[in-house]
Formats: structure tokens, C-alpha cells, sequence
């Protein structure tokens, strides 16, 4: 048997919002974005969401979002993210995804962050958790700028073909590693490894988890960097089902509280 890893999709799953959208304010403040293509972004993430892995929708947003990039500097891509990145992305790390996070890591695994943000943006919040390793979109780049073509599109598919690379480069065995996503547009990569979760799923989703009997998450609590070091929250029920499974997990909970319940009626 070999290592194991956990595979994290990033936006609603890891982070409040998207990753994409956030940096919107900043982007437009710079001259890099106009408000039209503010609203135009977020109506071409909304359209992939609720499209899910249609070839036509994922062809259209990669394409699109290739065209609004066409030009940008390099560094001043950069350099937006690392200034603005503890004010936009920070305060929105779900304290649950945090805690699974080390979860893992203190399990021995490796956890990989997997988004269709772009590479300039994924990485630095994966720097924020101490995940070192990321799969992202990554733009063709031709003497600093960007040159409107996309090298690889994270997004569907696609992720599932990143995985399996790095997989087989590390030696991690798929069938005992794990996944977590919000949306159905990831369902090519719940289904590749062996612990598949859904984390505040979309519609289609929570419906696909409860067909498959995938565990379903819950985070609700986004708490920043500073103030999680400070409180250290205990890791969430679901998140203990790595080790002893969904069902002795709950009833772990249930227990504790109806045992809490009891003495407080003595």
C-alpha cells in the first residue's frame, strides 16, 4: 500500500467565497478589471457552478477568463495577491477546513490544494494553511505578460488528470487517499479516491453523496489565521471520521451531549 494524500477543492470548501472574485476589488482599483468585467466574472463563475462539468461551459469559462487576462503583468498579479491576500482571504478560512487540514498532515498525509483559480492566487492562500502543494489554472506567459492562452484549466476532468500525474510521481495509492469539494463540477474527483466528501454541497452534489453514501460536511465558522493559533478549535465531528468513521463519530456527539444533558437535570 502505498503513501495516501487529501485532495482539498479550495472555494466554499476551504475558503467563504471565491478566490477568483475576491481579488475583484483590488483588480479593478488597479485598472486591471472594469466594473463590466466585475459583473461579468462573477456571472461566468455562477453559469460554471451551476453547469457543472458540461464541456461547453467549462470550454466558455476558461476561454473567457483567458481573454480578461490577456496582457496583464505577471508581477503586478503578484504583487496585488500578496498585499491584499490577509485582508480578502485570510478572515474567510473556514476553521473547520483548517483543522482538517492539519488532521491530515498530522496523519502523515500530503494535502493538495485543487482549484480553477489561477496558479498566482492558489498558491500564496496555500501558503497561508501550510499546504505547500497546489493544482491550479495556469496561464501561458510570454514576456511577462499574459498571452490570452491557457496552459492547463484546473476544472473538471482536468483535475482528475492532475491528481493521477502526481499521484503516480509521489506513490500515493488513490484508493486509501481522500477528497473534498463543494460541487458537482468536482464529482471526476470525489470519485477517484477511495474517501470521498462532499463539504457544504451544492444541490446536485448532496444528492450525488447520498446515492454514493459520501460523507457530508458541514463548515460554517470562518475564522482568521491569528485567531485560530490563538483558540486552537478541537477538529469538527467530521472531521474525526477519518479515523473512526461517520457513524461512531456522530455517536460520539450524540452522547457526550445527552451525557452533558443528564448531569445538568441532577
Amino acid at each position: 500500500m502505498g503513501r495516501s494524500a487529501a485532495f482539498f477543492d479550495l472555494d466554499k470548501t476551504v475558503i467563504a467565497k471565491s478566490s477568483a472574485l475576491a481579488f475583484g476589488r483590488p483588480f479593478y482599483r488597479d485598472g486591471l478589471i472594469s466594473r463590466r468585467d466585475v459583473v461579468k466574472s462573477a456571472y461566468a463563475q455562477l453559469m460554471f457552478r451551476l453547469g457543472g462539468t458540461d464541456e461547453q461551459t467549462m470550454a466558455r469559462t476558461r476561454d473567457y477568463l483567458a481573454a480578461l487576462c490577456k496582457g496583464w503583468q505577471v508581477d503586478q498579479v503578484r504583487q496585488i495577491v500578496a498585499e491584499t491576500l490577509h485582508e480578502l482571504i485570510n478572515p474567510y478560512v473556514y476553521a473547520e477546513a483548517a483543522a482538517l487540514i492539519e488532521e491530515h498532515q498530522a496523519a502523515g498525509r500530503d494535502v493538495v490544494l485543487v482549484s480553477a483559480s489561477g496558479d498566482e492566487m492558489v498558491r500564496p492562500i496555500g501558503e497561508l494553511l501550510g499546504v505547500a502543494d497546489v493544482i491550479a489554472t495556469r496561464m501561458a506567459v510570454v514576456d511577462g505578460r499574459y498571452s490570452g492562452e491557457v496552459e492547463f484549466y484546473a476544472a473538471g476532468p482536468s483535475k482528475v488528470e492532475a491528481v493521477r500525474e502526481l499521484a503516480a510521481e509521489r506513490g500515493y495509492d488513490l484508493t486509501e487517499s481522500y477528497a473534498y469539494s463543494d460541487s458537482v463540477s468536482d464529482r471526476p474527483l470525489l470519485e477517484c479516491v477511495g474517501h470521498p466528501s462532499a463539504v457544504n454541497p451544492d444541490r446536485a452534489l448532496r444528492k450525488l453523496a447520498a446515492e454514493h453514501g459520501w460523507p457530508v460536511l458541514e463548515f460554517r465558522h470562518p475564522i482568521p489565521l491569528g485567531r485560530r493559533l490563538r483558540e486552537r478549535p478541537a477538529v469538527p465531528v467530521a472531521a474525526a471520521a477519518i479515523g473512526v468513521g461517520v457513524g461512531v463519530a456522530i455517536g460520539i456527539a450524540w452522547y457526550g451531549r445527552h451525557r452533558r444533558a443528564r448531569a445538568s437535570t441532577t
